[in-house]
């Protein structure tokens, strides 16, 4: 009996890997490990050196420079994995951005400038990707973004994050219910506090992360890995029948008030 969890030939495009720490690169070494193939995105030259050991180390095929800010390049990206493959079979949206005076400050002070780049990239870029995606899955597939349970419940420091991660939820959902009809699963997971470079810009988040391991069920903190066991289960034809879900792995800590 083949594995359950099982991506052989099955490609895959990997965005948001900063570093060997990064959820993405949890989530990309899993892939690679159930038999995708894949593609990964690196923001620009200076962070491609950080990158680059994480997408040789697992053999990743290639890579392309992705900032969404920047006009074209995301669809430059999809016009070469439809070059280079011809289709897509699953993608990982792992990237959020919100300009530091304003995720660092109160939600009602934000700048709307801010709030709208925080929306932007952190958000809207998944609309943007899935439309792109859209016509490379003739034969179905799945879309992953990541969030955090500030969506639904106001978390010290977050700020900002909170309502851009609410309509994140909300977009996956919408975008499964549309989707659906071709064969598309769109899913939102929701790890735990983990030590990232991109939770790193959170302010007190050493904080967070110290009490997670005391606070919740398992009393143990979520590592990358975990995250990565749960993409590649949901982007395999495994959960074929599972769509517009926001699935914690936080060991248990959304059970509690």
């Amino acid at each position: 009996m083949p594995p359950l969890v099982d991506l052989t030939g099955k490609r895959g495009l990997v965005i948001g890997i900063a570093n060997e720490h990064s959820i993405a690169a949890g989530c990309a070494e899993a892939f690679a490990q159930a038999g995708a193939r894949l593609a990964a995105t690196y923001l620009n030259d200076k962070a491609q050196k950080w990158v680059a050991p994480v997408t040789e180390k697992l053999g990743i095929e290639w890579t392309a420079p992705l900032d969404v800010r920047e006009p074209g390049q995301l669809e430059a990206l999809f016009e070469e994995v439809r070059a280079r493959w011809g289709g897509l079979d699953f993608l990982l949206h792992s990237i959020a951005f919100a300009p530091r005076e304003d995720l660092h400050g109160r939600v009602v002070d934000c700048s709307a400038e801010g709030f709208a780049l925080a929306m932007d990239v952190s958000c809207h870029s998944f609309l943007r990707m899935a439309r792109l995606a859209e016509p490379l899955m003739n034969e179905g597939g799945a879309l992953l973004c990541v969030t955090f349970y500030g969506s639904e419940r106001v978390v010290e420091h977050y700020n900002l994050m909170g309502p851009v991660k609410a309509a994140l939820e909300s977009t996956s959902r919408y975008m499964a219910a549309e989707l659906g009809p071709k064969g598309i699963r769109v899913h939102a997971i929701s790890p735990g506090p983990i030590a990232t470079r991109a939770a790193s810009g959170i302010d007190r988040f050493d904080e967070l992360l110290e009490r997670s391991a005391d606070h919740v069920p398992v009393h143990e903190r979520v590592e990358i890995a975990d995250v990565g066991a749960l993409a590649a289960f949901l982007a395999s034809p495994a959960a074929r029948r599972i769509t517009g879900t926001v699935i914690p792995v936080d060991g248990g800590e959304h059970i509690l008030g």
